[in-house]
């Protein structure tokens, strides 16, 4: 019994941290699409895109979490060394198979005005397929040696990324040096993959964790993040810089492992909350956790897409905060009907709005 209630609490916590993310992803981009650009040096939208950086790097770093569960699942079942790597390069596969699928559909749904290039933009979905596949060599070893490899492979990529941004990649495909080098407009390996190898390195921590010390190992992650907030935005102050040229927002080392501490700090937030405060019932922040995928994908062409053509550019604050709301509201409904399906379905069959079977009904009724 205490097996399941630790596993669901686990549970809970990783999907409310997710939600998280897509609660303020949805704010954030409802404010970059919908308010006047003369409005853009403002405190609330200075506020707004600040939080708003920090999605990505959530979602990259819990996608490394569950890639440490895969990874820490097939080890136990003993597969071969060779099949482990092939079931994370499944799931680099499926997640690249999700990224052009997007994009081809934002091209189609925009009437073919774009340029076709748009496919291929590398976004934060095809980041995630890179890194995995990079990283899917993490499966030959075990979980404890995944803590230790992926950390450092974190830090390494985070120190590296001045370093890659200042070589010279004229004569390489912009396609490949979207995919590698930092960019402004891109979610390149560079720095964006260290999120999801530090979420290898703490995914693996957390399956290695007895299930009654997991409190304890929330408080030091807690103490962590806030000592790699205060270090590196002490480093991120500091005259005296290792680099030629770094950009604290492109590709700063600092940047990184301040975001990484503010994650662990959210984590540990989000895991006391759920075992501590939160009541059993329903949780609206979960729930946009349990279906973040839908909620990413649905948004992007209600927000950015044609379909909200009166309102880009156009808002007063006030009026994109109300916006936000409502932004919000539809895409948990959307989300509620999504991981209530069978209810819905019942629901209309019982009013008579529906002809189809009720999802409980039996084969010979």
């Amino acid at each position: 019994m205490e097996k399941t209630k630790t596993s669901s609490y686990r549970l809970e916590y990783l999907d409310w941290v997710r939600g998280l993310g897509a609660v303020i992803m949805l704010q954030g981009h409802v404010f970059h699409s919908f308010l006047r650009p003369e409005l853009k040096t403002t405190g609330a939208y200075t506020l707004s895109q600040f939080l708003g950086g920090m999605p990505p790097a959530l979602f990259l770093f819990l996608t490394g979490v569950t890639l440490a569960f895969l990874m820490d699942s097939i080890q136990r079942k003993g597969l071969a060394p060779g099949e482990r790597v092939r079931q994370s390069l499944r799931r680099a596969g499926y997640l690249f198979f999700l990224a052009f699928a997007f994009r081809l559909q934002l091209w189609v749904f925009s009437g073919f005005p774009a340029p076709w290039q748009g496919v291929l933009k590398v976004d934060v979905l095809n980041c995630m397929g890179l890194s995995i596949a990079a990283f899917s060599v993490m499966a030959l070893f075990g979980t404890a040696a995944r803590i230790r490899l992926c950390a450092v492979l974190g830090l390494g990529i985070a120190l590296l990324s001045p370093v890659i941004s200042g070589m010279d990649w004229s004569g390489v495909p912009w396609i490949v040096r979207n995919y590698i080098v930092p960019d402004y407009n891109s979610f390149g390996i560079f720095p964006w993959g260290a999120y999801l190898a530090f979420g290898v390195s703490a995914g693996s921590v957390i399956r290695t964790v007895p299930r009654d010390a997991t409190g304890r190992c929330m408080k030091w992650a807690a103490v962590l993040g806030g000592v790699l907030i205060l270090v590196s935005q002490y480093m991120a102050n500091s005259p005296f810089t290792i680099y030629a040229k770094s950009e604290f927002w492109l590709n700063s080392p600092a940047q990184v492992l301040t975001k990484v501490g503010v994650l662990f700090l959210i984590i540990s937030f989000a895991f006391l909350w759920t075992r501590y405060s939160a009541g059993a019932g329903w949780s609206w922040i979960r729930q946009f956790g349990v279906t973040s995928l839908l909620v990413y994908w649905v948004h992007i062409e209600l927000v950015y897409g044609n379909a909200s053509w009166l309102f880009k550019d156009n808002l007063t604050v006030p009026e994109t905060v109300f916006a936000a709301v409502l932004v919000i509201l539809l895409m948990l409904a959307i989300s509620t009907m999504k991981t209530h399906r069978d209810k819905w379905q019942a629901v209309l069959y019982n009013l008579g709005w529906s002809d189809a079977r009720r999802p409980d009904s039996a084969a010979g009724d």
